[in-house]
């Protein structure tokens, strides 16, 4: 009978608890979209970013939202000594293909508490015909 752990199955349980293994994180932006008569609203949820962190881009009708980040946390004990030292740097981007009768300053776009939130404009789509009909005569 067993009644205490032995020591390696004791180490195995602290080292495998997630403390010391880095954790897994889906690397997403939870995104809602919605649809009115006039225009599509996109709520993306940013949590721990600021402001200055996100980019915006439209590239060949595809809308592009990165966002990085990189936060370093020291704490000191009273003379002045390092204790502990932690750093962390992160990055999202999604891409929504919008289409090409968009130009950038078509979108609104505004940020806060987390949440970006970006108004696009309903267009109607602007189709190039790049047929090579023949006519017959």
């Amino acid at each position: 009978m067993k009644l205490l752990p032995s020591m390696q199955s004791m180490f195995d349980d602290f080292f495998d608890d997630g403390f010391f293994t880095p954790q897994k994180r889906v690397n997403s932006m939870r995104c809602d979209i919605k649809e009115t008569d006039n225009d599509y609203k996109m709520s993306i949820e940013l949590p721990g970013f600021k402001k200055e962190d996100i980019t915006i881009n439209l590239d060949q009708g595809y809308l592009n939202i990165s966002a990085n980040t990189q936060n370093e946390n020291e704490e000191k004990n009273d003379e002045g000594h390092v204790i502990r030292k932690e750093r962390y740097s992160g990055s999202m981007s999604r891409s929504f293909y919008v289409g090409d009768q968009y130009e950038a300053g078509d979108f609104n776009a505004s940020f806060d508490n987390g949440e970006l939130n970006i108004t696009i404009p309903k267009k109607d789509a602007y189709i190039e015909d790049h047929s090579s009909r023949i006519p017959i005569e």
